[in-house]
C-alpha cells in the first residue's frame, strides 16, 4: 500500500495492493506500519486519529476501524489485539523502509564505489515523494517522517560520494540541484553539488552555489558556512588539482552491480518496428501527442519545436518525464497510432528508441515480466548479458542510469498493468515514454501524471479514407455508397475495417457492395479469422483474461440488455448486484476499454464489442440470462408505472405483480423528474417491451403499453404509441382477461387516429365497442365512445363526433366518473364550437373548467382553456381568446405537455393576427412550427408554414 510515502509504508497482500479511502483508516494503518510488530497503545492510536477531540465512543469507533482494516488486508491475523494495544504483523521484506535500509547497508559494506552507487540508486528509487504527504500533519508520526527524510538525505549524500568517485559527476547534477533547493541548509549536499559542477567544467556555477548557501545560512540561522564548504570554496578559487576526478576514475564492475558502459562510443538502439502500412486519420490524436511533447520539451529546456530537427539544451532540474498512455479496446488502433507517431518523431530522440511488446493482451497466456523487458533494454544499451543484474530493482536502477540525460523514446506496447510498466520508466525528463494498453493505467496517471489518450472509432471521413488507402482510390471511389456502407457496417472500427479491406483487396473482381451485404448478413463471423492476430473476435477475447468471473458475466449480460445503453440503476437490476457492486464492476469494464462511460451516468458498448459480448451471453446458463432480463424488465415496468402515476395523477392505476426479488423502481419525486427519466429511458422501454414479448410475458407487454400512453401523448411519440399498442393487442389475445383485449383495441384505434390512419382507427374502435357491449362493460363503452368521438374529429366529422361525445358524457355521469365527465364536457363543447354553435360550446366548456378546477387537474384545465380561446376567437373576442390561450400555455408548459403546447401556440397566432399583432403571431407560429417538425406532424407543419408564408406576404419583415 502506498500512502505517497516514497513507498516507506507499502505492504502487499495476496489480493494485491490494499486501498483505503477513509482518511482516518489510512492514518491508523500508517501508525501501525510505522511500528511494525510492536504493540501500539489504543491511547496512542486515538491521539493519532482525533488528537485532543476524540469522539465520545472513541474506543468503539477504533474497533470498527480496526475491523475494516483487517477486512481490507484480507487476513484477520494481520492485526493482533492484546489488552489495550494493537500490533500489525509485518513479515521480512514487506516494508519499503526495510528494503531501503537493507540496500543502504549493503552499499556501505560493498567496498566498491560502483556497487555502492548502484545499490544506493536502487534504494533511493523506492522513494516517491515526501513520506505520508497525503495524510496531512499527524503529530504521532512526525518523528518517523523526519527520521525517514534524514535517512534519504544521508543515502543521497553517500550516493553522490560514490558517483563522484566513479567520475559520474555530470549525471547527478540535476537531482542534486533539486535536493539542494529543497534542503538549502544541508551543507554536505551543497558541497557535493559544487564539486559535481566544478568537475563538469562549470566553475562559475559551483561558486554561485556556494554564495547562495552562504546567504541562506546567514539569513535563516545567522551562521557562516562550515569548514567543509569554506575549504572547498577556497580550493576551487585556486583551482586545486586535488579537486580533479581521481586518475582513471571509472565504473568498476562487480557481481551484483555492473559498470555503466561507455555508451557514447556505442550505437544507440533503434528498436521501433516497421511503421504501420497505410495509415489514415487520427489527426486530432496525433496533434495531442505532439502538443504533449512540445510542452514537455519546453519545460525541460528543449529548443526545437516538434516537427523540426533534433532538440538540444539541458533539461531543467526536477522536470517531469513525459508519459503518454494510449488506451482503447482491442483492435481500435493503439499500436498503429503509437508506431506512426514514434516514427514521425524519431528525429527528436537521437540517443535511441526502445520498443517492447509486453504481451498484456495477446495470444500468449503470460505478459512479459518487467525483468525480461529490462534485460532487453539493457543489452540494447550495450550492457553485456552476463553483466546484467539479476535483481529487478538493480536492473531498473541501471537502466535509469544509462538513459539519464539522454533523449530516448521508450515505447511500451500492449501493457497489462501499471505494475508491469513502472519498473521500465526512465528517471530523466529528457526521455519520453509511450504506453499502449487496454486498461486505464491508474498508477501512471495518479503517480506520474501520465497523459491518457483514449481512442474511439474513426470518423466517417477517416474510415472512408482508410478503405481508400487499403483498396486504392479508384476502387473505393467507383462505388462510394458501398464504401460508406461498408465503413458503417464495420462501426468505423479500425481492425474491422482492415479485415474487410483485406477481404476486398484479395478479391478485386468482387464488388464492394457484395462484401457489405455479406457483413450485414454474417455480422461478427465475417470479421473472424484463423490468424489469432487478424480476427476481431479473437483479439477482443484477449481482454477477458484479465476479468474476474463476475466481470465476465456482467459483460455478457450487458450485451443482451434492452436498449442502446444502460444506466447504473438498470444495470444493478440486470445483474442482481448492489448498486455499489455494480458500479465497481462497470468501472472495471470501463478501465478494460470494453465499456464506455457516457454523460448522465450511462454506459455503452461499441456495436461490435456488444456483438462479441452477446456471443458470450449464449454460453451463460439459460436461467441466468432469463432471470437477468426478467429483473431489468421489471425495473423498467415498475419505474414507468411510478412515472405514469405522477404525470397523470387522475388516471386509475393498473395492478402490477411485485417485481423480481431485489428489484426496486427508480425513485421519482415529481412530474419533471418523471419526464426526465422517461425521456432518457424511452428507447429502453420500447426495447423492454420487445424483450418481454420475446419471453412470452404477455401481461408485461400490455402493461408497458398502458403505462407509456400518457407520456407518449405528452411528448407526441405517436408512431411509437402505435407500435407499443400493436404489440399490446397481440399480447392481449393471449390473456384470459377480456378487459385487456377491449382496452388494447381501443388504445390502438386511438393511436391510429393520431397518425391519420382513420380506417384502421375506426375498425379497432368498433371492435372495442362491440367487445365492451358483449361483456356489458359500461366503463369501457364510455371510454370507447370518447375515443370514437376523437377519431371522428380528426376526419373533421364533427356531427358524428358530437353524437359519440354526448353518449360518452351520459355514461360517465351515470358511472359517477368526474374526471372522465370533465373531459367529455370539454370535448362536447369543442365539437359544438366547430359546428358554429358557440353558445352551447361555451356552456359545456365552462362546466368542464369548473369541474376540472375542483379536481385540480392542470392538463384538463389547460385543454378547456384552449377550447374557450378557440370559441372567443371565433366569436370576435380576440383579446379574451389570447388571455385563455396564454393561461392554457402556462399550464401545459408547467407539466411538459409538448403536444398540447404546439397546438395552443398554433391556435394563439390567429387572434394575434386578427388584431394586427403580426409580430406576436409570427413568433408563436414559428415556435409551433419547430415543435411540429420535432414531433413529426407533417400535416400540421405544412399548415403552419403556409400561415407564416401568408403572414410574410401580408406584412413583410424588416
Amino acid at each position: 500500500m502506498d500512502f505517497g510515502v516514497l513507498g516507506a509504508l507499502r505492504i502487499a497482500t495476496d489480493k494485491g495492493p490494499v486501498r483505503l479511502d477513509a482518511h482516518l483508516q489510512r492514518v491508523l494503518l500508517a501508525v501501525l506500519l510505522s511500528r511494525p510488530n510492536q504493540p501500539v497503545a489504543t491511547g496512542v492510536l486515538q491521539d493519532a486519529l482525533w488528537g485532543a477531540r476524540p469522539p465520545k465512543s472513541a474506543g468503539k469507533v477504533l474497533q470498527v476501524y480496526v475491523h475494516r482494516l483487517r477486512r481490507a488486508l484480507g487476513d484477520p491475523e494481520r492485526i493482533r489485539h492484546d489488552r489495550s494495544a494493537y500490533a500489525l504483523v509485518v513479515h521480512p521484506g514487506e516494508l519499503d523502509t526495510d528494503r531501503f535500509a537493507a540496500l543502504v547497508d549493503r552499499a556501505r559494506q560493498a567496498g566498491d564505489p560502483a556497487v555502492a552507487a548502484d545499490l544506493l540508486a536502487s534504494a533511493l528509487a523506492l522513494w516517491r515523494g515526501r513520506p505520508l504527504a497525503d495524510l496531512g500533519e499527524v503529530p504521532v508520526l512526525r518523528a518517523d517522517v523526519e527520521r525517514w527524510a534524514e535517512q534519504r538525505l544521508a543515502a543521497w549524500e553517500e550516493r553522490a560520494e560514490a558517483e563522484l568517485a566513479l567520475g559520474r559527476h555530470t549525471s547527478i547534477i540535476p537531482e542534486l540541484g533539486v535536493l539542494v533547493d529543497e534542503h538549502p541548509l544541508r551543507e554536505r549536499l551543497r558541497a557535493r553539488l559544487m564539486l559535481a559542477l566544478y568537475r563538469s567544467g562549470r566553475q562559475a556555477e559551483a561558486l554561485a552555489v556556494y554564495d547562495a548557501g552562504r546567504r541562506v545560512l546567514a539569513d535563516e540561522v545567522g551562521v557562516d558556512p562550515g569548514p567543509e564548504l569554506r575549504d572547498l570554496h577556497a580550493a576551487m578559487l585556486r583551482a586545486d588539482p586535488e579537486l580533479d576526478p581521481p586518475p582513471g576514475a571509472r565504473s568498476l564492475p562487480g557481481p551484483a552491480a555492473p559498470a555503466v558502459p561507455a555508451v557514447p562510443s556505442l550505437p544507440m538502439p533503434r528498436q521501433l518496428p516497421a511503421p504501420p502500412g497505410p495509415f489514415s486519420g487520427r489527426i486530432a490524436e496525433l496533434a495531442r501527442l505532439d502538443q504533449a511533447l512540445a510542452a514537455t520539451r519546453t519545460d525541460t529546456g528543449g529548443t526545437a519545436p516538434v516537427g523540426g530537427g533534433a532538440a538540444s539544451g539541458a533539461p531543467a532540474a526536477g522536470g517531469a518525464i513525459l508519459i503518454s498512455a494510449i488506451g482503447g479496446a482491442g483492435g481500435i488502433g493503439k499500436t498503429w497510432l503509437a508506431l506512426h507517431w514514434a516514427h514521425r518523431n524519431a528525429h527528436h530522440f537521437p540517443d535511441g528508441q526502445l520498443f517492447v511488446d509486453l504481451h498484456g493482451f495477446s495470444p500468449t497466456e503470460h505478459p512479459i515480466p518487467p525483468e525480461a523487458a529490462l534485460f532487453g533494454f539493457l543489452t540494447a544499451l550495450g550492457v553485456a548479458p552476463d553483466r546484467v543484474p539479476t535483481d529487478l530493482d538493480a536492473k531498473a536502477a541501471l537502466f535509469r542510469s544509462l538513459v539519464a540525460g539522454k533523449r530516448v523514446l521508450v515505447v511500451l506496447d500492449n501493457a497489462a498493468s501499471g505494475d508491469q510498466v513502472i519498473p521500465l520508466l526512465p528517471g530523466s525528463p529528457t526521455c519520453t515514454v509511450l504506453v499502449t494498453g487496454r486498461r486505464k493505467p491508474a498508477a501512471l496517471i495518479e503517480r506520474y501524471g501520465a497523459r491518457h489518450l483514449q481512442l474511439d472509432v474513426l470518423s466517417q471521413a477517416e474510415a472512408a479514407a482508410l478503405l481508400a488507402e487499403r483498396l486504392g482510390d479508384g476502387r473505393a471511389s467507383d462505388d462510394p455508397g458501398a464504401r460508406d456502407q461498408l465503413a458503417e457496417l464495420c462501426g468505423r472500427y479500425p481492425l474491422a475495417l482492415s479485415v474487410m479491406a483485406r477481404h476486398a483487396a484479395t478479391r478485386p473482381a468482387v464488388p464492394l457492395g457484395e462484401f457489405a451485404a455479406e457483413l450485414r448478413d454474417l455480422g461478427l463471423d465475417m470479421l473472424d479469422d484463423d490468424d489469432p492476430a487478424a480476427g476481431l473476435p479473437v483479439v477482443l477475447s484477449w481482454s477477458l483474461r484479465h476479468l474476474t468471473s463476475e466481470q465476465r458475466t456482467v459483460f455478457a449480460l450487458l450485451a443482451i440488455a434492452p436498449g442502446p445503453d444502460i444506466s447504473l440503476p438498470a444495470a444493478s437490476a440486470l445483474t442482481g448486484l448492489t448498486t455499489a457492486r455494480t458500479h465497481k464492476v462497470l468501472r472495471a469494464l470501463e478501465d478494460a476499454s470494453l465499456l464506455d462511460r457516457r454523460r448522465h451516468g450511462r454506459y455503452a458498448m461499441h456495436d461490435l464489442i456488444r456483438a462479441y459480448a452477446a456471443t458470450l451471453a449464449r454460453d451463460l446458463p439459460a436461467d441466468t440470462r432469463d432471470a437477468a432480463l426478467g429483473r431489468v424488465v421489471d425495473f423498467y415496468l415498475h419505474t414507468t408505472h411510478a412515472a405514469d402515476r405522477l404525470i397523470n395523477v387522475h388516471r386509475r392505476p393498473i395492478r402490477l405483480d411485485p417485481p423480481a426479488p431485489g428489484v426496486e423502481a427508480h425513485p421519482l419525486s415529481d412530474i419533471p423528474s418523471a419526464l426526465t427519466w422517461l425521456d432518457a429511458e424511452h428507447a429502453h422501454l420500447l426495447a423492454a417491451q420487445r424483450t418481454a414479448a420475446a419471453h412470452h410475458r404477455h401481461e408485461v407487454v400490455w402493461q408497458l403499453a398502458w403505462t407509456l400512453s400518457s407520456y407518449h401523448f405528452r411528448r407526441a411519440h405517436r408512431r411509437d404509441n402505435v407500435a407499443v399498442w400493436r404489440a399490446a393487442l397481440d399480447a392481449a389475445t393471449r390473456l384470459p382477461d377480456p378487459v385487456s383485449h377491449v382496452r388494447a383495441h381501443r388504445r390502438l384505434g386511438a393511436a391510429y387516429a393520431d397518425v391519420g390512419r382513420h380506417e384502421e382507427a375506426v375498425s379497432h374502435l368498433k371492435q372495442a365497442l362491440a367487445l365492451a357491449e358483449h361483456h356489458d362493460n359500461r366503463t369501457e363503452q364510455a371510454h370507447t365512445r370518447n375515443a370514437l368521438s376523437a377519431a371522428c374529429e380528426r376526419r373533421e366529422d364533427y356531427r358524428e363526433a358530437l353524437e359519440h361525445g354526448l353518449l360518452s358524457l351520459k355514461l360517465y355521469q351515470d358511472l359517477d366518473q368526474p374526471v372522465r365527465e370533465a373531459r367529455a364536457l370539454n370535448y362536447v363543447g369543442w365539437y359544438y364550437a366547430h359546428l358554429n354553435e358557440h353558445d352551447s360550446a361555451r356552456t359545456y366548456c365552462q362546466a368542464a373548467l369548473v369541474l376540472y378546477g375542483r379536481l385540480h387537474d392542470p392538463e384538463g384545465e389547460g385543454a378547456t382553456l384552449d377550447s374557450l380561446g378557440y370559441i372567443d376567437h371565433h366569436t370576435g373576442h380576440h383579446e379574451q381568446a389570447i388571455h385563455h390561450y396564454r393561461e392554457a400555455l402556462a399550464m401545459f408548459r408547467a407539466i411538459g405537455h409538448a403536444y398540447a403546447i404546439a397546438n395552443t401556440l398554433d391556435n394563439l397566432g390567429h387572434p394575434h393576427s386578427a388584431l394586427g399583432q403580426h409580430h406576436q403571431a409570427r413568433a408563436v407560429w414559428q415556435e409551433a412550427l419547430a415543435l411540429y417538425r420535432e414531433q413529426g406532424r407533417d400535416t400540421d407543419t405544412n399548415r403552419v408554414q403556409h400561415q407564416l408564408d401568408q403572414l410574410h406576404h401580408t406584412t413583410p419583415t424588416t
